[in-house]
């Protein structure tokens, strides 16, 4: 930890981050309204989302697999649509959790990394369950596809970003740049850990995942995240 201690303390650290994070986001938005304005308002959301926790990594995922230029759709690149959906919710969540946890209610780790994890599911399950309740989907079965296709990616992708995030950031409090840095760090490791995951749940048929966007129509609606055979 020697070695990445001063790293993450350094404020050029976040300088840089800003420094690649941003032109990402201005380039995803300006693609999303020139070239795919077509795609449903949640996906725009979710890549927004992406973009903003992950910077050039985010952008390369919308670039290679959320965009109708895409030379082809298939299970890689539905999968990272699939994990890109599960990490909006969960990082949005995970980030709402620290700060509470750690900024207001200044708790210790065990109480952190639960609550952390408690606000990640919830935000992470109400992006999948809220848009099937829309569609029509009964409450008890949008229920049961959303807990099925959702809790094994939740549970890598949080698992892994709050470890990362409470072993990198110590006993950082919000003031500190480690803090920031060590949130950064931590939730695109869980999207990476995460994506196997995906793959997985969709290769056997637990996901459907988000529609092939060379696909989707004006005015249509994508295919929701969950769905459970």
């Amino acid at each position: 930890m020697s070695v990445i201690d001063p790293i993450l303390s350094s404020p050029w650290f976040l300088v840089a981050w800003a420094a690649l994070m941003i032109p990402s986001e201005f380039v995803l938005l300006r693609d999303l309204k020139t070239k795919n304005s077509h795609l449903m308002s949640l996906m725009k959301l979710v890549w927004a989302l992406t973009v903003l926790y992950s910077g050039p990594l985010g952008l390369l995922i919308y670039w290679t697999c959320g965009r109708k230029e895409i030379p082809e759709d298939n299970l890689a690149r539905r999968a990272f649509r699939s994990v890109a959906h599960c990490y909006s919710g969960c990082g949005l969540g995970e980030i709402i959790g620290v700060v509470l946890a750690v900024g207001l209610l200044r708790l210790g780790t065990g109480a952190t990394a639960a609550i952390t994890f408690a606000f990640a599911y919830a935000v992470g399950f109400a992006l999948t369950f809220g848009p099937l309740i829309q569609d029509g989907v009964s409450k008890r079965r949008a229920l049961k596809d959303t807990f099925m296709a959702e809790t094994p990616s939740i549970l890598v992708m949080e698992i892994v970003a709050i470890a990362v995030d409470l072993t990198l950031a110590g006993n950082a409090g919000m003031g500190d740049i480690r803090f920031w840095a060590s949130l950064i760090v931590s939730l695109t490791c869980g999207l990476v850990a995460a994506y196997p995951v995906n793959v997985l749940l969709l290769h056997f048929g637990v996901k459907e995942g988000m529609m092939d966007p060379r696909m989707t129509d004006h005015g249509s609606h994508d295919h929701h995240e969950a769905q459970a055979h």
